[in-house]
């Protein structure tokens, strides 16, 4: 029933399942969740309609000054820093998020290097995919995920995929090269490595191990279903993480993901 002004008042929504997935620069966290939303069938939902989504780290980059923006676009800029984002911005819509309520997540234009005016409605779901290079960074952020996955993906790998999705972008070779062995792999040896070991599930190979994501796809279905009771929040505090395993090829496949404890399964499409 409409209220009084005529408008819909906003449905009640069940707080979300927050999923984490961190992973170095073109690891392949965005194939993962891509392919986790299309195993769920979520593709073909209209977006409002959506138990699951997909947001990224990357929307949340920092509003760059004349300065900045012009050694951005030389590859001088190092976006693989913490102080890039807007952590505050990030932190405040992540909490929004968890309360299940409709948020505006920012627009950013990786061409320009600039956060554009307008900005994308993202309504309550039930599981929420996070993906960045950095979500496990800030304790206070890390905090609010009720799994943590880390994609983990060998280096050669990764470059090689950076070095071809760069240059697509137009972009000079000696700069991809550049800006990789000045920024990219100390930022990530530095910042991002270290956050693997707060991670509940490590899937090496990223999307190519789909026995780990059909693991993950199985522990999402329990919890749209309702089987998970209330999710194990109290397991999933950032306290009862007790242990890591690692999940191969040959990991068995009815093996069942336990909010609050470790495993070891074994993209991200960066703009920088």
């Amino acid at each position: 029933m409409a209220s009084a002004g005529g408008a819909e008042p906003e449905r009640p929504h069940p707080k979300p399942f927050l999923i984490g997935v961190s992973g170095g620069t073109a690891s392949g966290k965005s194939t993962v969740c891509e392919k986790i939303m299309e195993l769920l069938g979520q593709n073909e939902v209209e977006r409002r309609q959506r138990k699951v989504l997909i947001l990224s780290q990357d929307s949340f980059y920092k509003v760059l000054t004349a300065e900045q923006q012009g050694k951005a676009l030389k590859g001088q800029y190092n976006f693989d820093h913490p102080d890039a984002f807007d952590n505050d911005l990030m932190r405040a819509t992540l909490k929004n998020i968890v309360e299940g309520k409709t948020v505006e997540v920012p627009t950013y234009d990786f061409v320009t290097h600039s956060r554009m005016p307008d900005t994308t409605v993202v309504y309550p779901a039930d599981v929420v995919l996070f993906e960045g290079i950095l979500v496990f960074y800030n304790q206070d952020i890390r905090d609010m995920f009720h799994l943590r996955l880390f994609v983990d993906t060998d280096s050669d790998v990764r470059l090689s995929r950076r070095v071809l999705r760069d240059m697509k972008r137009g972009r000079d070779l000696e700069q991809i090269l550049t800006q990789y062995t000045t920024f990219v792999k100390p930022a990530f040896e530095e910042f991002c490595l270290p956050t693997k070991k707060y991670a509940d599930v490590i899937i090496p190979r990223g999307v190519d191990n789909m026995v780990a994501i059909n693991l993950i796809v199985q522990h999402i279905q329990d919890i749209l279903n309702g089987d998970i009771c209330k999710w194990q929040r109290g397991a999933v505090n950032g306290h009862g993480r007790t242990y890591k395993r690692p999940f191969s090829e040959q990991a068995e496949s009815s093996s069942v993901l336990a909010a609050g404890k470790r495993s070891h399964l074994e993209s991200s499409s960066r703009p920088h």
